[in-house]
């Protein structure tokens, strides 16, 4: 059985000190999430109560063909709206009408709040009530935030999620629930190795479809696949379910740990659990080694972005042999990190919130070989000479599990490589 328990190092991370940072953030904002979740939520529809800016950083960010129709759009508060010189609520009420008389399809509607909306302090939880009313039991309609004045960019997606708990239907059934928007390929392969291990019933938040809504109760187990879903966890637990303990599924150690940490609580024997997962334990290994060979030796800086940050340098480090100088996240939950920090080994500088000048200050410092970091700061430290990854492509991309792990070491050995390349031709001229 302890070949599927990772060895910890001599010391790990979880009770080293913090380094507790407020100042000037760089991040993009909550509205972001929903780039991911409208493509996973089949029936549902984003609306975001919001100025046309928040309209151009959706359709940029998500690259939408002008004649494609997506799951999400923007009700656009006008001058007249933030100066109060208008009914808001009237014209929201008017726009969801015209919207779900088009779109006959949405089941879920959710209203997204936007910084615009919080400024004029638009209330959209009455707003949701209001509509929920006047629209079942055909659509349910229901709010979060994806305001930038207080969300990075991953917590739209715990924002949603955490709204969306209360609503699950009470349930006894003994099951496992999976929760974290993944790309449908990963989702399926996990959902493969799960029921290939004998653990049922299996069921994913979010689901799909509105129909096929999970339930939640005192026998349901939580098994996280995102480290930044805090608020839906809390929630989760207030409706009497328990969170799996196990570091998050990336590269083939973090994969086999949180595999094993279920096997564990559904009585699947080291015998079958091993035949399962053999061979692509194998592949995932196969597949890392390739790139480590470029990451060997380097070391890496990670700017506070996406809450992944602490389980990318416990695989980093562990699987493909970085060293980790300083290792920022925006916010640090040791009941659902524990287990990464546990593997970390002690060394980086464990940060948490940010203040930018001086985080940028510690970094330029240490000239890392890779800094992975936001938009707004990946092109002025390439300027200065630093490779940089951009943290929200770590989301955008399939990264979890075993046939990924390949793929996940490899986005960070292509601007390493990448340097390489430039410094050569910079050599040679």
């Amino acid at each position: 059985m302890t070949g599927f328990v990772p060895a910890p190092p001599a010391a790990g991370c979880r009770n080293a000190p913090v380094l507790k940072e407020r100042g000037q953030r760089e991040v993009f904002c909550g509205l972001t999430g929903i780039i991911w979740l409208h493509r996973k939520m089949q029936d549902a529809f984003f609306l975001v109560v919001g100025s046309r800016t928040c309209a151009h950083l959706l359709q940029s960010a998500a690259g939408v063909m002008i004649f494609a129709e997506p799951r999400f759009g923007t009700a656009i508060l006008e001058e007249k709206d933030l100066a109060g010189l208008a009914d808001a609520n009237a014209e929201l009420d008017r726009e969801v009408d015209r919207l779900l008389a088009r779109r006959p399809d949405i089941k879920q509607l959710f209203l997204v709040g936007s910084c615009p909306s919080e400024v004029i302090k638009l209330d959209l939880h009455r707003a949701a009530e209001r509509l929920t009313e006047r629209h079942a039991p055909h659509v349910r309609v229901m709010n979060y935030s994806g305001s930038g004045i207080e969300t990075t960019f991953t917590e739209g997606e715990d924002a949603c999620l955490a709204t969306m708990v209360p609503t699950l239907p009470a349930t006894e059934e003994r099951q496992l629930l999976m929760v974290g928007a993944l790309p449908d390929v990963v989702e399926d392969q996990a959902l493969g190795l799960l029921e290939a291990m004998g653990v049922k019933p299996v069921r994913c938040l979010p689901a799909h479809r509105a129909a096929e809504t999970p339930g939640v109760g005192p026998n349901t187990v939580v098994a996280l696949t995102q480290p930044f879903l805090n608020e839906t966890a809390a929630h989760l637990e207030r409706r009497g379910a328990r969170i799996l303990s196990a570091p998050f599924p990336f590269g083939e150690e973090g994969t086999t740990a949180w595999l094993w940490a279920v096997a564990q609580e559904f009585g699947v024997s080291p015998e079958v659990f091993e035949r399962v997962t053999e061979a692509p334990r194998a592949r995932a290994r196969k597949a890392v080694a390739a790139a480590a060979e470029t990451l060997r030796g380097k070391s890496i800086f990670f700017f506070p972005d996406s809450q992944l940050e602490i389980p990318l340098a416990r695989f980093l480090t562990r699987e493909c042999g970085m060293t980790a100088v300083e290792v920022g996240a925006p916010f640090i939950n040791k009941q659902i990190v524990g287990p990464d920090l546990d593997l970390l080994a002690e060394g980086p500088v464990i940060a948490e919130g940010q203040d930018v000048d001086l985080q940028l200050d510690r970094c330029r410092a240490a000239r890392p070989d890779l800094t992975v970091c936001g938009l707004g700061l990946a092109n002025p430290l390439e300027a200065e000479g630093l490779s940089t990854k951009w943290a929200i492509e770590l989301v955008f991309t399939p990264v979890h599990f075993y046939e990924q792990a390949g793929d996940l070491a490899g986005l960070f050995a292509r601007p390493v490589r990448r340097r390489a390349i430039l410094a050569g031709l910079e050599g040679a001229a």
